[in-house]
């Protein structure tokens, strides 16, 4: 499964969720098949996703708001597998993490990560997450319909292909409009 295709189908469960997305191709690639205001893409800030979605679904633990998903890549959770360890300590109820793993560095030449040996989803049931996996669209769509359903923190490992969609344009808006849109957005659900 490619990329695009894995972020078409969380895109279609999360809807109505705050999804906060890591930098680079996943942030272009959803853009390119999703966007809208619940969306906040973190640009140039890799590693930082599951640590601001965690002090989303901390911050709405008392609201109607469901969920609140990240979407990773396994380069970006080395950059700070940390998070893990915050999010298996704290617990938000509310927290799903999407690691979209293949096994590379898509921005730098798909230079190999260290997923190839070390195993993410079990370094987050380590840590105290509930973990999923999926390999495949039908897989990908069943179990993040479950993970939407269980206490948090819940970690779906989702092994996808090496490669990034061609023709995806960048995404050149900026940081501090998408900030304010995705702010806007919360604050409109939560008015509700």
């Amino acid at each position: 499964m490619k990329r695009i295709d894995a972020l078409r189908i969380v895109a279609a469960h999360t809807r109505d969720l705050p999804v906060v997305v890591t930098c680079a191709a996943s942030s272009r690639e959803l853009a390119a098949v999703a966007d809208g205001p619940n969306h906040l893409y973190l640009l140039d800030a890799m590693g930082l996703a599951g640590s601001v979605a965690t002090g989303v679904a901390l911050g709405l633990a008392d609201t109607e708001i469901a969920k609140v998903v990240a979407i990773e890549g396994d380069g970006s959770l080395l950059m700070n597998p940390n998070v893990l360890a915050t999010g298996g300590f704290l617990r938000p109820s509310k927290l799903v993490m999407v690691l979209l793993d293949n096994g590379v560095y898509g921005a730098t030449a798909n230079l190999p990560t260290y997923g190839s040996r070390i195993d993410l989803g079990e370094l987050a049931a380590a840590a105290g997450w509930t973990v999923r996996r999926a390999a495949d669209p039908e897989e990908l769509g069943e179990r993040l319909a479950e993970a939407l359903t269980l206490d948090g923190p819940v970690f779906l490992h989702v092994r996808i292909a090496v490669g990034n969609a061609t023709d995806v344009p960048k995404l050149l808006q900026n940081p501090v409009i998408l900030g304010r849109r995705f702010q806007d957005w919360l604050a409109a659900r939560e008015a509700r």
